[in-house]
């Protein structure tokens, strides 16, 4: 049992990531700002909403761009010159915003 519980606590130590710099990431949304929009809202319709995503899911996207897991014009292009930390940061500035949602009237 005790094994058990050392393994579960290295296994989640491992899988904790350092968040990013606020201010370091909104500094560098501004390059994405020309896509994704002021604030990650897109304007641009083959663009997503950055503004709320999980950072998580921010981090792996970039990632999965950077090594060519994912495709697109130019992600694949911009992704590469990103570094961990910046994406870390990129990360930690979209995850921060908080949106609301309203159901359509019907």
């Amino acid at each position: 049992m005790k094994k058990l519980c050392i393994s579960v606590v290295l296994i989640l130590c491992s899988m904790h990531t350092v968040a990013g710099d606020l201010e370091k990431g909104k500094a560098l949304s501004s390059q994405c700002s020309v896509c994704h929009g002021k604030n990650g809202i897109a304007k641009d319709p083959e663009s997503p909403n950055l503004a709320g995503l999980g950072a998580y899911y921010f981090e792996k996207a970039l990632v999965d761009y950077q090594k060519g897991m994912r495709e697109d014009r130019r992600m694949s292009i911009i992704a590469k010159s990103l570094s961990m930390e910046d994406i870390k940061n990129l990360a930690a500035w979209y995850s921060a915003f908080e949106i609301t949602v309203k159901e359509p009237g019907m």
